[in-house]
């Protein structure tokens, strides 16, 4: 299978840590890491994603709103930029080793945090990040 990712949540998932909206989001989330650990590839998509599913029944989810769509939009532009390939709907590929740890240490200096800018998650990733991503759920030497 595939795992359908929206570009800001190629960030967010550098710092998870089982912490989100819910006890329904985070057992989803560990799902997610999980399959990401395994080797599972990832499609980019516009829109809510895998992440999302269990928001999606919420009465207003944010997933939605104009902020989340600039956060994808920001993402998906310093991602390119880092990895040298292009971050779009539709692009296909696979979280190795290297690509994850690139991201981690551009991520902890700061170079891929434009998309956070108005997160309620950025303190708690920057605090992440600073302690060299202990307990983040996707791991560098299982990807």
């Amino acid at each position: 299978m595939t795992i359908s990712l929206r570009p800001h949540h190629l960030l967010c998932l550098l710092t998870y840590v089982g912490k989100g909206y819910s006890l329904a989001f985070t057992a989803n989330y560990d799902v997610i890491a999980g399959r990401l650990n395994a080797g599972e590839d990832i499609v980019i998509v516009d829109g809510p994603d895998d992440v999302c599913q269990p928001l999606l029944d919420d009465a207003d989810p944010h997933c939605h709103n104009e902020s989340v769509i600039e956060r994808d939009m920001l993402a998906a532009r310093d991602l390119a930029e880092l990895l040298e390939r292009p971050i779009a709907v539709g692009q296909q590929f696979l979280l190795d080793a290297g690509t994850l740890a690139r991201q981690r240490v551009a991520f902890a200096q700061g170079q891929v945090r434009k998309a956070c800018s108005r997160c309620e998650w950025a303190s708690l990733c920057t605090e992440i990040a600073a302690a060299g991503y202990a307990g983040v759920k996707v791991q560098h030497d299982r990807c």
